[in-house]
């Protein structure tokens, strides 16, 4: 298991140009996280939350300021060649393989930076560019991928040392969808082999599909975890009917009112200048039937009905919403 106890990162920059005052900002502020073998573990936040920062840190790439970093209790700060060799790290929209050579080459090439044995390369290659559907353009420049393509062949790079870890930032940014879909089903298929693996993206209906537990944060701050389940539930994210009424009557805002009352949930109503009106409940359960029995028993016409589902994109936003404003950079000098 990959695991952080009070991580912190800060950097010292400069707000006002070369010659103005240094400030140290906090990336990362006292995360605590868990990213065990054989799941997905997802790590969301809006831009500028800590997120590239704190997969940095655990690839080894930067070090933190204080706290600590254990890879099945290694410290990866204090062992970090031995750490290397069991992660490995793909960032979308970012080049992460030679254009000049092959897919074949690359994979060569990084196989060699890791010290992977030529008996076990050889066949690895092979191995990897076939699961990730490139086995035809194996001897083709990389120059001359798409960049679908480009991108799975990163994936098959960060697998060459056969990591027991993987971290994605952003893995399928700017791919098309059905490039994006079958990415997505090389990381659920690492996960089934045993593999832990961490994944940040935009894309929430991505992470939905793959994470079994979530982290948000914000500011580098932890605000919540849980299953993209609980975190709905948590922060009050329900399914939404709205029924369109076509001939509303003058007893209908009473009875949606009655019917609301009795969930214990509050309804919208908006007139749509057609002379129907949009009634909106959102609750945990699927009231749709019985919402359009109370407004056909009220003497209202149903002109349309629409459920929409919970989604963790309003679960996300509420937590960020809700949560308190960053420290604001101090001066260097008092730091």
């Amino acid at each position: 298991m990959i695991r952080t106890r009070a991580l912190r990162k800060t950097f010292r920059t400069r707000d006002k140009g070369l010659f103005g005052p240094r400030t140290v900002k906090t990336a990362v502020d006292g995360l605590d996280l868990e990213i065990p073998p054989g799941r997905v573990t997802g790590l969301l936040g809006l831009n500028g939350a800590g997120k590239t920062s704190t997969i940095k840190i655990l690839a080894t790439l930067l070090h933190p300021t204080s706290g600590t970093v254990t890879l099945d209790g290694l410290d990866v700060v204090e062992h970090a060649r031995d750490a290397r060799r069991r992660i490995n790290l793909i960032a979308g929209g970012e080049r992460m393989v030679y254009g000049k050579l092959t897919g074949a080459e690359n994979l060569r090439y990084f196989g060699h930076l890791y010290d992977v044995p030529n008996p076990v390369l050889r066949p690895r290659i092979g191995e990897l560019l076939e699961l990730v559907g490139l086995t035809d353009a194996a001897d083709t420049p990389v120059e001359r991928y798409s960049r679908g393509m480009t991108q799975r062949l990163s994936i098959a790079r960060g697998l060459i040392n056969d990591p027991a870890y993987l971290l994605l930032d952003e893995p399928t940014l700017g791919l098309d969808a059905p490039i994006a879909r079958d990415l997505r089903r090389v990381v659920a298929s690492l996960a089934a082999e045993g593999r832990g693996v961490l994944l940040t993206s935009h894309y929430l209906t991505e992470v939905e599909e793959l994470c079994e537990h979530v982290y948000v944060i914000s500011g580098g701050r932890h605000l919540a975890a849980g299953s993209p389940a609980e975190l709905k539930a948590a922060t009050g994210s329900h399914r939404s009917v709205r029924v369109t009424v076509t001939n509303p009557s003058p007893r209908l805002e009473s009875a949606v009112a009655d019917f609301a009352g009795r969930l214990g949930v509050a309804a919208q109503l908006e007139a749509t200048g057609e002379g129907a009106l949009l009634v909106t409940v959102r609750h945990p359960e699927d009231v749709a039937g019985p919402l359009a029995g109370a407004i056909v028993a009220a003497g209202g016409s149903i002109g349309g009905l629409e459920v929409t589902e919970a989604s963790l994109e309003d679960a996300v936003l509420a937590l960020t919403d809700s949560a308190p404003a960053p420290a604001r950079p101090r001066s260097a000098v008092a730091a």
